[in-house]
C-alpha cells in the first residue's frame, strides 16, 4: 500500500475508533460501568458538613436506633409475659397450646416459713391486757379444792385464802368443804371487819401496815379527806376493809404444844380426851418411824403459810396406825378443834406426837406405849375430807416441825 492509500484510510476510520483507542485494542470485550453510588453517599454527607448538619443527623439517628431497640423489647416481654384469655386456654386437646398456670399471691403468703427465726403472725385485732381486780369475789369449792389449790388459781398466797376467810376456815385448813363459798381477795394481804370503836393506827398496826396502805387502797372506798381522825374514824361499823400486804399470826385450831406428862393441864383445853398427871412411864429413843403402812401424802403436806403443821398420809380407812416412838398417852379421845379422834404421846425427852382423824382409839391415858405398838385406827373423823392419818411433830422447844425430817 502506498502512503497515500495509508492516508485515506486512517480518514476513513470511523469516529468509534477515534473516540476510544483502547476499545480497538481489546476487541469486541465488554467493559463494565463504574459503580457510582459511594461516591454519591460521601458527596451527601460531606455537603450536609459543610451545612453544619452532621452532628444533628448522627443524634436524631442514634435515637431513633434506641427507640427501635426499645420497642423490640416491650413487644418482646409482653409476648412472653401474656396471660392467656380464657377463649386461649385448651381442655388439654392434642395440640393445643400449652398454658402456664398463674401463681396466686395468696398461695405463696401461705408458704409455712422453712426458715429458723421466731414467726411473727399478723393479727387484726390489738390485744389489751387484763387490768388488776380491783373488787373480791367468791369462788365455790369443788372436790379436790386445798388452799395451796385455791391460792395457785388466783395467784395469791396461801395465807391470804386463809386471812380472807377467818370466819369460815378458823385458821384449820381442814375446815374446806365442799359447796362452800370463800372470799378471794384482788391482792396478798386480810380481809378485816370494821368494829365500833376501832381505830386505824391500831388496825394497821395489827396486820403489820400503816393507816394510808389501808386508806388510800382504791377499793376500800376510803375518802381521804372525810376520814377524820385516824384514832376515831368516819367507817361504818361491819365494813370489810383489804388489808394489802397484811399478816397476822394463826390462832383459833392450833392445838398447844408442850403437852408432856408432868403438865397436863393444856391437854385439858383440847377436848375431853385429855389426860391428868403422869409420873412414870416409858421414854423414847429420838428417832421416829413411820406411824402407818403407807409413806406418802394424802391432801395436805406441811405447810405453815395455811397454819397445817403436819402431814396427812394416805391410808384405808381401818388400817392400823403405831407410835412413832416409844413414850407414854397424855391424851386420848375427841378433840374440839376439828381432829376428831386423837391420840397424843409424851415421849419424855422434850418431843410429842399426835395422831388425828382416828376411827377408833386403842389406848387409854397414862399407858406407856413401845415404839410400833398399835394405838388406833385410820380414819376420817373431825374435819376431815377423806380417810387418812394426820401426823404432827412437837417439841417443847422448837414448837411444831416437819415430820419429814425426822421420819425413818
Amino acid at each position: 500500500m502506498t502512503l497515500n492509500s495509508q492516508a485515506c484510510y486512517d480518514e476513513n476510520m470511523t469516529d468509534e475508533f477515534r473516540e476510544d483507542p483502547l476499545q480497538a485494542d481489546q476487541g469486541n470485550e465488554e467493559t463494565p460501568e463504574p459503580d457510582s453510588s459511594p461516591s454519591i453517599q460521601i458527596n451527601w454527607l460531606e455537603n450536609l458538613a459543610r451545612l453544619g448538619l452532621g452532628e444533628v443527623v448522627v443524634r436524631i439517628g442514634t435515637n431513633l436506633l434506641t427507640l427501635v431497640i426499645v420497642a423490640i423489647v416491650v413487644w418482646l416481654m409482653a409476648s412472653f409475659y401474656k396471660v392467656p384469655s380464657p377463649a386461649d386456654k385448651t381442655d388439654g386437646a392434642e395440640g393445643g397450646p400449652t398454658v402456664v398456670p398463674q401463681i396466686e399471691i395468696s398461695s405463696i403468703l401461705q408458704i409455712p416459713n422453712k426458715h429458723p427465726g421466731v414467726e411473727r403472725k399478723a393479727s387484726i385485732h390489738t390485744n389489751i391486757p387484763d387490768r388488776p381486780r380491783q373488787e373480791v369475789i367468791k369462788y365455790t369449792v369443788v372436790e379436790g379444792d386445798t388452799v395451796i389449790g385455791i391460792a395457785a388459781k388466783f395467784n395469791l398466797k396461801p395465807q391470804t385464802i386463809m386471812f380472807g376467810n377467818t370466819y369460815t376456815l378458823l385458821d384449820d385448813p381442814h375446815m374446806l368443804s365442799i359447796g362452800e363459798e370463800l372470799n378471794i381477795l384482788p391482792v396478798d394481804g386480810t380481809y378485816y371487819r370494821w368494829n365500833e370503836g376501832d381505830g386505824l393506827n391500831h388496825v394497821a398496826s395489827t396486820f403489820g401496815v400503816t393507816p394510808d396502805v389501808i386508806v388510800k387502797y382504791p377499793p376500800n372506798h376510803l375518802d381521804p379527806k372525810t376520814i377524820g381522825d385516824y384514832a376515831l374514824p368516819n367507817i361504818t361499823p361491819g365494813t370489810w376493809i383489804i388489808v394489802p400486804g397484811g399478816t397476822r399470826e394463826f390462832g383459833g385450831a392450833m392445838i398447844p404444844i408442850g403437852v408432856t406428862r408432868k403438865d397436863p393441864a393444856l391437854a385439858r383445853i383440847m377436848g375431853p380426851g385429855g389426860c391428868g398427871v403422869i409420873t412414870d412411864g416409858a421414854i423414847g429413843i429420838g428417832a421416829f418411824i413411820w406411824p402407818s403402812q403407807n409413806h406418802y401424802i394424802s391432801g395436805f403436806d406441811y405447810s405453815p403459810e395455811t397454819n397445817h403443821r403436819g402431814i396427812d398420809i394416805a391410808g384405808n380407812l381401818g388400817e392400823n396406825v403405831w407410835a412413832a416412838d416409844a413414850g407414854v398417852i397424855v391424851y386420848a379421845g375427841v378433840n374440839n378443834f376439828g381432829y376428831g379422834n386423837m391420840v397424843m404421846v409424851d415421849h419424855g425427852n422434850g418431843w410429842q406426837s399426835l395422831y388425828a382423824h382416828l376411827n377408833s382409839i386403842n389406848v387409854v391415858c397414862g399407858q406407856s406405849v413401845d415404839q410400833g405398838t398399835s394405838i388406833g385406827t385410820l380414819g376420817s373423823t373431825g374435819n376431815s375430807s377423806g380417810p387418812h392419818l394426820h401426823f404432827e411433830l412437837m417439841h417443847s422447844i422448837y414448837a411444831k416441825v416437819n415430820p419429814w425430817d425426822f421420819l425413818h
